[in-house]
């Protein structure tokens, strides 16, 4: 066993001094997988291929050379990235056993950097959902489900009320990944963000999410779902490790033609912040319907928080949030019904054996491999790509989505330089509650604080920030300038500091795994 006190330091210099060595580090991560199964986080648990590059990252701490903070770092990866002799299903029947030949751009520069890839994580199919509850792999338990301050607050009222069915999302689409990191089992995690599928589920498990600007990194090897607003999504505990990661993955990518042409300078984040010169914007209408009022005193108070610091805080305004959700439906679903195409049961991906003529192979082919959201989507996208609804559709949504990227430009110019809104408008859902309503109608509620920042571009973090009256995490969401994610990051980081977020208390773990859950908030590694 590994003494408790190792864990009281940072994980990477720990690494670096010796107390810890990379293979017992990701051995301790992967007995942690295994009796956290029942979250059902991770889709396949690469455990040869992590304890061969522990072991290769070992040789290198005892030679004095690491490669950088991230060597021997346990990681994982949502399952809708290209992983090179690592299956990648995107939870899907369409991609069962398919095995990518090559690495995404964003695993093979973590793998460049010495991190150990522990397995894939699990999410809404095709990433297309805002539960993790739609894969076909079953669906992600949120770890505050299991957590001393959920049960304490949520007890079962009656016997009779199964304590079974008493589990809460994760948030999608990227749960598994939000899981992973919220119950120890790795220490960063990458997620996509299409609309939101970053952000959400870290708000509900208590993690920080960061999504990128467009183009900051790259998408190649990412499967798609609307290209002009995918970004890879950055899952970890605390705001300097994300700064980390970014600062691992960010930068030009010849594969990638909508990737920044110039190198990307990693940064570190000032250890006292100051957030007393900023300007931070409060924009009116992410008062949502359907906010809820613990929610809204949070927000308040976050604003206090900023006021009391000494920045400016200004209400602003959005005035085309309210069409986004409407535009976004139009955008991702013409796109995903572009990129699906691609899965014909030609080239990669499930074959159907109805052989009677090419075009009933492809019929049945998509009918047994998509599942209905999916379908959905495809049929939506190539209606509004009909010839006679182009310009009524997809046109129309283009420019509207103009005029939304315009309204947040217009507010940074006006001399504003971070938006602060909430994530989420709930903290997590009742599983059985949740599946009462379908897809559609979940991700158009779900997105709707989230994916204006992706119709823009923007860089967007939620930083955990309370626990609700229910025990279960609650957080906020600050939308920067384009490229701005250095800016960005200090005022998260500030805030990450003021708000102190609780430690989640796993207490449903095998107790051989008890001291995991000692150390403090610094399971970070930077």
């Amino acid at each position: 066993g590994l003494c408790q006190p190792v864990w009281r330091f940072q994980v990477s210099s720990a690494l670096k001094e010796g107390h810890v060595t990379p293979t017992e580090l990701c051995q301790r991560c992967l007995a942690l997988i295994k009796s956290t199964r029942f979250l059902n986080a991770y889709i396949t648990v690469a455990e040869e291929t992590a304890l061969k590059q522990a072991e290769e990252s070992e040789k290198r701490y005892k030679r004095g050379q690491p490669l950088g903070v991230l060597d021997g770092i346990p990681i994982a990866v949502k399952d809708n990235f290209n992983t090179a002799g690592i299956e990648t299903t995107c939870a899907s029947n369409m991609l069962k056993g398919y095995i990518s030949p090559y690495n995404a751009t964003v695993v093979q520069k973590l793998l460049d950097q010495g991190a150990v890839l522990l397995g894939k994580t699990n999410l809404d199919e095709f990433a297309m959902g805002s539960g993790s509850t739609d894969g076909v792999f079953g669906p992600v338990r949120n770890p505050w489900s299991y957590s001393r301050q959920y049960k304490e607050k949520s007890a079962p009222k009656s016997h009779s009320e199964d304590k079974e069915s008493n589990w809460v999302i994760t948030g999608g689409s990227s749960g598994g990944s939000a899981a992973a990191v919220s119950s120890f089992t790795c220490f960063a995690a990458l997620g996509s963000d299409t609309g939101g599928s970053t952000r959400n589920p870290a708000a509900h498990c208590g993690v920080v999410g960061l999504k990128p600007t467009y183009g900051l990194i790259s998408r190649h090897g990412l499967i798609p779902l609307v290209n002009s607003m995918d970004v890879p999504g950055i899952l970890t505990r605390c705001v300097d490790d994300a700064a980390v990661v970014l600062g691992c993955l960010a930068g030009h990518d010849p594969k990638d033609s909508t990737t920044i042409q110039d190198n990307f300078k990693p940064f570190e984040l000032p250890s006292l912040p100051d957030v007393s010169k900023l300007s931070i914007g409060i924009p009116k209408e992410y008062h949502a319907p359907g906010l809820s009022s613990e929610i809204l005193a949070l927000w308040s108070k976050a604003t206090d928080l900023f006021k009391n610091a000494g920045a400016k805080v200004i209400e602003v305004s959005l005035p085309h949030t309210r069409y986004s959700i409407v535009c976004y439906h139009v955008l991702c679903t013409a796109e995903v019904a572009s990129n699906m195409a691609r899965f014909d049961g030609l080239e990669y991906g499930h074959r159907s054996d109805m052989n009677k003529s090419t075009e009933s192979m492809y019929a049945a082919t998509r009918r047994e491999g998509f599942n209905d959201v999916v379908r959905g989507r495809i049929l939506s996208g190539n209606y509004f790509l009909l010839k006679q609804n182009y310009e009524n559709y997809f046109i129309k949504a283009q420019k509207v989505r103009r005029l939304i990227a315009n309204d947040f430009l217009k507010v940074f110019g006006s001399g504003v330089d971070i938006l602060l809104t909430p994530t989420t408008l709930s903290d997590a859902v009742l599983y059985r509650e949740f599946i009462k309503e379908d897809n559609r109608t979940r991700s158009a509620q779900d997105d709707i604080l989230t994916q204006a920042a992706n119709m823009a571009g923007l860089p967007a973090i939620n930083v955990p920030t309370a626990l609700s009256e229910r025990g279960l995490p609650v957080g906020l969401q600050f939308i920067g300038r384009s490229f701005q994610e250095k800016q960005l990051l200090t005022v998260a980081k500030w805030f990450e500091k003021q708000v102190k977020f609780p430690m989640i208390q796993l207490e449903d773990v095998k107790r051989h795994n008890h001291d995991v859950f000692q150390h403090e908030k610094s399971a970070s590694f930077s």
